[in-house]
């Protein structure tokens, strides 16, 4: 007999590992690297015009890797004007590594940090007690609002708070990906403790869609190579299976029936592919770009 299911998020320390194997498994920063590099310029070319401050949000910034890149278009963009980077991250250990990257990093000359160890909600709620509504010239929500209860209302709040020439950008999972074709079926089968809720670019299009939003769509193919999924015993493979159910030890405390269904579906084409021996899960993400 399986013990219960826990959700992974319950699980801080196994969340963070079952992540870093998803990452140094799969192509994501790659492909968000490679919109930064192509696409972002064009995304950012007009939200700076005439300012001598920049304010920029990030929703979620994590460990800031991605950010600094991002930050980094800005400066090019806009050379020797003033960068107010404000960021709202509730896991404290991510700020931590997030301020390490920074010290460590030589080209942040006119950009100033501001760390704020809270959530999306958290935020909302402390600027509307203080009455306060910081405009901005550029905001970003990077594979963040699975982890918010009310998404609607969270895009229209951050929304809200766009300049003229500001531009929102949104990354999820796409709904082309093997996520939608996996969660679709065995979502309601995993343990979500009300932690996080499965979402993809079909769900913003459809709330940007009601909201009479307009916005630009940017799908950016990558994959994740889950073949240790499929060897017994394996840690990064019990890992990715985790990551991939947001259940904690999935392996060892899901129903064998639904363990055989999930490691069934995970190899069929509408979720992965096979090639040159390996099982590539298809995990392409969608950069939205939400227009004031």
């Amino acid at each position: 007999m399986a013990s219960p299911m826990k959700g992974l998020a319950s699980d801080p320390s196994r969340y963070v590992q079952s992540f870093r194997i998803f990452l140094a498994n799969s192509t994501e920063h790659q492909s968000m690297q490679e919109f930064i590099q192509k696409q972002l310029p064009s995304v950012i070319s007009s939200i700076g015009n005439g300012k001598s401050t920049i304010n920029v949000l990030s929703v979620g910034g994590g460990s800031g890797e991605i950010d600094l890149q991002i930050l980094s278009k800005i400066q090019a963009r806009y050379p020797g004007v003033t960068i107010n980077n404000e960021v709202i991250e509730p896991a404290a250990d991510q700020i931590v590594k997030y301020k390490e990257h920074v010290a460590a990093a030589s080209n942040l000359k006119n950009i100033n940090f501001t760390w704020h160890e809270e959530t999306a909600a958290e935020y909302q709620n402390r600027m509307n007690a203080e009455k306060k509504s910081k405009k901005c010239d550029f905001i970003h929500m990077i594979q963040v609002l699975y982890y918010v209860k009310d998404i609607p209302a969270t895009i229209r709040y951050f929304h809200s708070l766009l300049e003229k020439q500001a531009k929102l950008l949104i990354i999820v999972e796409s709904g082309t990906s093997g996520w939608e074709a996996l969660w679709k079926k065995y979502g309601p089968s995993f343990p979500i403790e009300g932690l996080c809720t499965y979402l993809s670019s079909y769900e913003i299009k459809r709330m940007l869609d009601s909201a009479g939003l307009k916005y630009q769509i940017h799908e950016l193919p990558s994959h994740l190579d889950i073949t240790n999924c499929f060897i017994e015993g394996s840690k990064d493979g019990q890992l990715l299976l985790d990551f991939l159910t947001e259940t904690c030890d999935f392996s060892k405390t899901a129903p064998p029936e639904l363990k055989r269904q999930v490691m069934e579906q995970l190899r069929k084409p509408e979720c992965s592919e096979e090639r040159d021996g390996k099982v590539l899960f298809n995990n392409t993400i969608c950069a939205i770009v939400v227009e004031p």
